[in-house]
């Protein structure tokens, strides 16, 4: 690899942003798609499919085969509430790839004892949030039901390009949490980013139950296209 082309590759790797080396296979030259430039591309079609798995492979181009060698950021999972569900999704979503945080500022329910081999910033979400530069390869979920720390929480959240942003509550808590979060000025279009009820319509009823349909929702978020993961 030339040193351009590693040297542009490792700004965009260090940046957290996907990207994608196409490789000629019979002439070995070689280019750069950033996750960015993916939609003017020739290769559009393909390189948006490799770039949801996140799996390197070889791909057919009009000319001659190509390979494509992925780099995707690992996803993370920033949860609000050290809460039953987040003991249940926390472990999950670490078995599935995910870097998982958790922030609540109440130390009686954010404690390593109960969160064994978790990041946990016993915070408010307003002091704990910034530093973690969260990204659009990050997933947010909010579970305490305390409007003090979910809605500051959502309103850091809808602010950034995260891929999937959730919260819980029945569909008479989320209307509340709707008016509040207009009140603050948030428009219509970025609070409909928020999924909630959270999770896929499985019927979870148990903690480990719900954090099931979480976390399937988000992987659908993750690696389906978006008309197939709404």
């Amino acid at each position: 690899m030339k040193v351009d082309l590693l040297s542009a590759l490792n700004g965009e790797r260090s940046a957290r942003r996907a990207v994608i080396v196409v490789t000629d296979v019979e002439t070995g030259a070689q280019r750069l798609v950033k996750g960015g430039e993916i939609a003017g591309d020739p290769l559009r079609e393909v390189l948006e499919k490799h770039l949801r798995t996140g799996k390197s492979g070889m791909a057919e181009s009009p000319q001659r085969r190509v390979f494509l060698t992925v780099y995707v950021p690992p996803p993370r999972l920033v949860i609000t509430g050290a809460v039953h569900i987040s003991q249940a999704l926390a472990p999950m979503a670490k078995l599935t790839g995910y870097d998982v945080t958790i922030v609540d500022p109440r130390t009686a329910f954010a404690s390593h004892e109960r969160f064994p081999d978790v990041k946990l910033i016993a915070d408010w979400p307003d002091a704990a949030l910034p530093p973690l530069a969260i990204d659009h390869y990050t997933a947010f979920v909010a579970l305490t039901h305390d409007p003090k720390i979910d809605d500051p929480a959502l309103t850091h959240a809808l602010e950034r390009d995260c891929f999937y942003i959730g919260a819980l509550g029945s569909k008479k808590t989320h209307a509340r949490r709707v008016e509040r979060l207009k009140a603050q000025g948030i428009g219509d279009a970025k609070i409909a980013r928020i999924h909630s009820p959270i999770g896929l319509a499985i019927g979870a009823v148990s903690p480990a139950e719900i954090a099931v349909a979480i976390i399937g929702e988000i992987t659908a978020r993750l690696r389906l296209p978006a008309e197939k993961a709404s």
